[in-house]
C-alpha cells in the first residue's frame, strides 16, 4: 500500500461537502457578531472534516466486510481490494472520530455550550450507522435524509451556533443549500453504483426510485440552493455570484442526464462538491462584504 492508496480512500472529492457549510455557517455568525471568531471556525472546520474522512474510512470497512464494493465502479477500496487488514481501516476511521470528539470537546468547552456535547454524540452514532451495524440506514433509503441533517443543517447550524449564539434565517437557508449540494453528490454516487447496489441487496434511494426519479431528484437538489441564494440576493446583492457556481453545476448535471458509462459520474461527483464550495464562498462573501 502506497499513500496515495490511503489518500485516494479518504476521497477527498467529498471534503468540499464538510467545508461548504462551515464556511456558510461562518459568514451567517458574522452577521451577527461582526468579529471573525477565526478559532472557533477553524475548529469547526476541522470536526466537520475528520467526521467526513472518518466516515470515508468507516464506510471502506463496512461495505467492505459486507461485500457491496466487490464489484463496484469507482476507484477500488481498502477493505474489498483485500490490500489493507479490514481491522486496520476500521481503526483508521475510529481515529478520525475521535479526532473530531477531542476538536468538538474543545469547542464545547471555549464555549461554554455543554448541551452540544450530545449533539457531537448524535453526529459520531450517525456517521457510524449509515453503513455499519446489523441494520444501516443507508441501505435503506434514508442516506440522503441523514446527510441532508447532518451535513447541512447540523454542520451549518452549529457553526453559527458557536460563533454568534444566534440563528438568522440567512444561516437556516444557507444549511438547507449545502444540505441538498450534499444529498446531490449522494445521488451521484450512488446512481453511478446503482447495478451492483441493487445485485448485492443495498437499497439507497436510487435503487428504490430508479434511474429516472434519481435524475430529476438530483436535478432538484441542485437547482433549489441557487434559487435560495437569488432570494438571499434581495438582501444581500453579492449573493448573486453564487451563481458563477454554476459553470460546474451545469456540466455536472449534462453528466447525470447524458451519460453512457457509470464511471462518467465520477466527474458529476467531483464537480458537484465543487459547486458546493464555491457556492459557499459566494454566500460568505455576501453575508460579510
Amino acid at each position: 500500500m502506497t499513500a496515495r492508496d490511503w489518500i485516494g480512500a479518504a476521497r477527498l472529492r467529498t471534503l468540499p461537502l464538510a467545508i461548504a457549510p462551515v464556511v456558510i455557517g461562518t459568514g451567517a455568525a458574522q452577521l451577527v457578531d461582526r468579529e471573525l471568531h477565526w478559532v472557533i471556525a477553524l475548529a469547526c472546520l476541522a470536526v466537520s472534516v475528520l467526521l467526513q474522512i472518518g466516515v470515508n474510512f468507516t464506510n471502506d470497512y463496512s461495505d467492505g466486510i459486507r461485500g457491496t464494493d466487490a464489484q463496484r465502479v469507482g476507484p477500488a477500496r481498502l477493505t474489498a481490494s483485500g490490500q489493507v487488514n479490514a481491522r486496520t481501516v476500521l481503526f483508521t476511521g475510529l481515529s478520525f472520530f475521535a479526532l473530531a470528539a477531542l476538536v468538538g470537546l474543545a469547542i464545547v468547552i471555549r464555549t461554554g455550550q455543554w448541551w452540544m456535547l450530545a449533539v457531537g454524540a448524535v453526529c459520531i452514532i450517525a456517521a457510524w450507522f449509515y453503513t455499519g451495524g446489523k441494520r444501516p440506514y443507508g441501505y435503506f433509503g434514508l442516506g440522503e435524509v441523514f446527510v441532508f441533517v447532518f451535513f447541512g443543517l447540523v454542520a451549518t447550524l452549529g457553526t453559527t451556533w458557536v460563533q454568534a449564539f444566534s440563528l438568522p434565517q440567512e444561516a437556516w437557508l444557507g444549511a438547507v443549500a449545502a444540505g441538498l449540494f450534499a444529498c446531490g453528490v449522494l445521488l451521484a454516487n450512488n446512481l453511478r453504483d446503482i447495478e451492483q447496489d441493487r445485485a448485492v441487496g443495498k437499497r439507497t434511494l436510487t435503487v428504490l426510485i430508479g434511474k429516472r426519479a434519481t435524475q430529476i431528484l438530483y436535478t432538484v437538489f441542485i437547482v433549489v440552493p441557487f434559487v435560495l441564494s437569488a432570494l438571499i440576493a434581495l438582501l444581500y446583492p453579492i449573493a448573486w455570484l453564487s451563481l458563477m457556481a454554476l459553470l460546474a453545476a451545469l456540466p455536472a448535471l449534462v453528466i447525470v442526464w447524458m451519460y453512457r458509462q457509470p464511471r462518467e459520474l465520477v466527474v458529476a461527483l467531483a464537480l458537484t462538491s465543487v459547486t458546493a464550495l464555491a457556492y459557499a464562498g459566494a454566500l460568505y462573501w455576501a453575508f460579510v462584504g
